[in-house]
């Protein structure tokens, strides 16, 4: 479901925004990251009209101690801070979090940031740079990761995909292809898109934001240049979301909107990953697999994957060929980047474009 929030309570005051920027930060027990994180706040560079707008999501340690020593400290400096929260047993997650600090915000356009992240001076600048210039975009930008040798695929993803691959990207396991931390956009592309999905923990916020977001005909636009230190750790929210629930997402979201302009396809991977999403796409998907490839010599030896659990008669056969001897369209099942090059180099022997001729699933 989405957010039960007020449609009129994104919308800036009477007379029009207070202030240009909002910065959005949802904080849960966010001690021991908020005094590097609200430094980052006071360092930028912007020198328009900026307001933090904090909401505590039921925080046990002294989080809210260390954003009120903050807030004299911003204000002495002309910006403007808004607390809100709640000190109930539980917290009520980051979407709910997200959306009321959207509704007590004031700002023409919204920055939002973790608690454990860290952004440049010239983030907010750049950022709304760009977001003047493309109004129905979520803006990102590249990201520094901490530590460093964390994640490594995933940050070159997220530093070095093309402007195109902004946008057909979208299916992969990575999720958004601008990180929701990263995320800048004005308040009324936000409104239009809706809010927050409010389920709490296990719920992926960011993405059911995003998908909604490219329905609506939004754009992705990434600010090339490394404006966010990206933390990683155990206790991120993101660790709460279940494989299972971004999987089904994914192939909801690739059916609605790649396969229904389809007639046939390829997958590609006559494994584990290619047969389970073979098995998760709905029966007129299934129909429309007209092979298997792969570069296993061993699988197109068998030629052929049986679907055993298939409720017809006869099951079905699929075919499994070498992929030189496919046909595009295809949906990739292989990981990016984790295969020594082989799998890019083998698409670009085939002189295919990406998004008409394949799009990246796994």
């Amino acid at each position: 479901m989405q957010a039960p929030v007020d449609p009129e309570a994104a919308a800036p005051p009477l007379g029009g925004p207070r202030v240009q920027v909002s910065i959005i930060l949802p904080v849960h027990n966010a001690e021991r990251w908020l005094d590097e994180c609200l430094r980052s706040v006071l360092a930028q560079d912007f020198d328009g009209t900026m307001e933090l707008s904090v909401f505590n999501d039921a925080s046990k340690d002294k989080s809210m101690a260390v954003i009120e020593t903050w807030k004299v400290k911003l204000e002495d400096s002309g910006i403007l801070v808004v607390i809100g929260g709640h000190d109930s047993p539980s917290p009520r997650g980051v979407g709910y979090s997200k959306n009321q600090a959207v509704a007590q915000s004031s700002g023409a356009y919204l920055c939002f940031l973790d608690a454990d992240d860290v952004m440049m001076p010239q983030r907010v600048r750049l950022q709304l740079e760009a977001a003047a210039q493309h109004p129905n975009s979520i803006i990102g930008c590249q990201v520094t990761r901490e530590p460093p040798e964390s994640t490594e695929r995933y940050t070159r993803w997220i530093n070095q995909m093309s402007p195109d691959q902004l946008l057909t990207q979208v299916f992969t396991s990575h999720g958004p292809t601008v990180i929701m931390p990263t995320w800048f956009c004005s308040r009324a592309w936000f409104s239009h898109v809706g809010w927050f999905n409010e389920g709490g923990q296990g719920v992926p916020e960011d993405l059911l934001f995003f998908q909604e977001h490219l329905r609506r005909g939004g754009r992705v636009v990434r600010v090339d240049r490394n404006l966010l230190v990206y933390r990683y750790h155990a206790q991120a929210a993101s660790h709460s979301v279940l494989e299972g629930t971004i999987w089904t997402l994914r192939v909801n979201f690739l059916e609605e909107r790649v396969l229904p302009h389809w007639a046939a396809f390829t997958i590609w991977n006559a494994g584990r990953q290619g047969r389970r999403l073979y098995r998760s796409l709905g029966a007129a998907s299934q129909q429309k697999v007209v092979a298997f490839c792969d570069v296993d010599e061993r699988k197109v030896k068998k030629g052929f994957y049986c679907y055993e659990d298939s409720q017809e008669r006869p099951k079905p056969r699929v075919p499994v060929l070498h992929f030189r001897d496919a046909r595009p369209p295809f949906i990739i099942c292989v990981k990016l980047d984790l295969t020594g090059g082989e799998l890019e180099d083998n698409l670009q022997s085939l002189h295919l474009q990406e998004g008409r001729d394949f799009v990246h699933f796994s």
